[in-house]
């Protein structure tokens, strides 16, 4: 029921987040899309991309020239040099082929779990988990989805509550919801077409107040 609530307000003709290409590019933008935004990552793309379109052409940059270039979106001169060395494995390993396996994906540096299950759902259209970023995490546990920290932890609660055929959607359905209506720490309730599994609401309604930003 949570599920369709979401696809119903936010259906897959809604454009939202970032605009993945190949796999290449899926990667990369993913890597760069950590601890910032979407806006900030589709500003840096159209000069990345055509300065190093392929695995090659990335694994023989410049660290300096691609941090200048990922700047906007923070952290960059650690971005830079995992997604250098990303595409590095990716050539000298893969032969220039990003891994369409999730022990594969792992391998590569700057790519945890997270990382990885947005890019073979993204990617390759490989549902072998739930993305569980930020949003994920605070509104599954304001739902009582889960009542875990650990994302691993919580990934499992989830799958264990979603059928495979729509996980790689949850991520994507949660993000907008985080956004949108389920904002941290000031969420709109009276908007928010889960309510009635909602925990935070119905505790809030007896007085009992979770916080919004776990």
């Amino acid at each position: 029921m949570i599920y369709h609530a979401l696809r119903g307000r936010y259906p897959p003709t809604i454009e939202n987040g970032i605009s993945y290409g190949d796999p290449f590019e899926v990667l990369v933008l993913t890597i760069l899309s950590a601890q910032t935004t979407d806006r900030s990552v589709e500003a840096v793309r159209p000069l990345l991309l055509a300065r190093y379109p392929t695995p090659a052409a990335l694994a023989a940059a410049d660290e300096a020239e691609v941090a200048a270039i990922v700047r906007p979106t923070g952290f960059y001169r650690v971005k830079a040099r995992h997604i250098i060395g990303a595409a590095r494995q990716i050539t000298d390993t893969f032969g220039g082929e990003v891994p369409a396996t999730l022990d594969g994906l792992l391998s590569l540096p700057g790519v945890g779990k997270k990382t990885a299950n947005i890019v073979l759902s993204n990617a390759f259209g490989i549902d072998k988990g739930i993305a569980v970023d930020t949003h994920v995490r605070r509104i599954s546990r304001l739902l009582g989805l889960t009542d875990e920290s650990d994302p691993e932890k919580i990934e499992k609660d989830l799958t264990a509550l979603f059928p495979q055929e729509v996980w790689g959607e949850v991520n994507a359905l949660f993000v907008q919801h985080g956004r949108a209506v389920c904002i941290a720490g000031r969420p709109r309730c009276d908007v928010c077409p889960l309510v009635p599994w909602c925990r935070f609401f119905k505790n809030e309604g007896q007085g009992k107040k979770i916080s919004t930003t776990t």
